[in-house]
């Protein structure tokens, strides 16, 4: 489960900036809410992927 954890801390995360950047125009904000919506992109293909590869070895069982 800290895969759960890992998405949960990224949106905790990028919340923050969100509003930051869009309720006070922070455009540095803005930078960082891009990066973590890059991260968050990545955490979720790696979890797809990993999902797939245990369903696919307990069908091979």
């Amino acid at each position: 489960m800290s895969r759960i954890e890992e998405v949960k801390s990224l949106m905790t995360e990028l919340e923050e900036d969100m509003e930051k950047f869009y309720d006070k125009g922070n455009k540095a904000a803005g930078t960082r809410a891009r990066k973590q919506l890059q991260d968050l992109k990545k955490l979720a293909q790696d979890i797809r992927l990993e999902i797939q590869a245990k369903k696919n070895k307990e069908d091979n069982a």
